[in-house]
């Protein structure tokens, strides 16, 4: 039985792309049986509800730059509550949602002291207003923590870079824009691609990641569902194939559960309108029951 209490908060944000439907991934999550989970191995929850986020529609903008302000309003209340549930000694859970979050969420988990960042995701999401194709925000959170990008998001709580290149781990990565690739190499941050993961498997991968973050007391867990592949999980904002297997996704979450080091957590990008009978919102349920604590012996 945990002393220990996760807090979980739903940001049904879907301002940071142009594909709709991700605002409804916390509601999947929850329906798909995550508190009942959690409880089952001992956790003591308590479910804040959602954050508010204007609805997209009521919104005078077309393009995920002129969503801007609402963005920074949205992760402010998530970087207020990340710190708030940190000082109190719970474990924030953030149920996305876009990836965009994760600007206040990993803000406000390092508020008042460093955490390593272990970012799962099939994209760096480190671009910047200057090198995105896009324009989309949901991929420019990596380097808003590193302290480039909109002054508003870099700014989010408190001013400048809440990270390090050497406080940040990515893993399966297969999916980079040109000029993330030259960011990710100029800043030296340790990243795995699948072809890492392919070659030297998910073990290795996952031991190396907590021994590069091994200074750190406390880790933030970031899940981009699309991580994964998507012929296992389909209902996910920006699919790529060639992702990470449940196996090894599992692997993952149960190696880091095993460091006891585990402090916050996100698990973003579920779209149910793309699922099949809220599928991929049932394995993001048990990828979380792996990285609280369940085992199979």
């Amino acid at each position: 039985m945990s002393d220990k209490k996760i807090r979980i908060i739903g940001v049904p944000i879907d301002l940071g792309q142009s594909q709709r439907g991700v605002d409804m991934g916390p509601s999947a999550i929850r329906y798909a049986g995550l508190s009942a989970r959690l409880r089952k191995l001992g956790w003591q929850l308590h479910d804040e509800g959602n954050l508010y986020v204007p609805v997209r529609d009521s919104l005078p903008c077309e393009t995920c730059a002129e969503f801007l302000d609402a963005i920074q309003r949205v992760c402010q209340a998530a970087y207020d509550v990340a710190a708030e549930t940190v000082a109190l000694g719970e474990i924030p859970l953030f149920l996305g949602g876009d990836h965009s979050l994760a600007i206040g969420t990993i803000g406000g988990v390092t508020n008042n002291e460093p955490a390593g960042v272990i970012w799962v995701d099939a994209h760096a999401d480190a671009n910047t207003p200057d090198t995105s194709p896009s324009g989309n925000i949901h991929g420019m959170p990596v380097a808003a923590l590193l302290g480039e990008g909109f002054p508003e998001l870099v700014d989010i709580g408190r001013p400048g870079a809440k990270l390090r290149p050497q406080d940040i781990v990515m893993i399966g990565l297969r999916d980079l824009d040109g000029g993330e690739k030259r960011w990710l190499k100029e800043q030296g941050i340790r990243a795995y691609t699948m072809r890492d993961i392919d070659e030297r498997g998910m073990a290795a991968v996952a031991r190396e990641t907590l021994a590069y973050l091994a200074g750190h007391p406390r880790l933030h867990l970031s899940l981009d569902m699309d991580a994964l592949d998507p012929d296992f999980t389909p209902g996910v904002g920006t699919p790529v194939p060639g992702g990470l297997s449940y196996r090894e996704a599992q692997l993952l979450m149960e190696i880091v559960a095993d460091s006891g080091k585990l402090a916050a957590a996100d698990i973003v990008e579920i779209n149910p309108i793309l699922d099949q009978r809220n599928h991929s919102a049932a394995i993001a349920v048990e990828l979380a029951a792996s990285l609280f604590g369940k085992s199979i012996l």
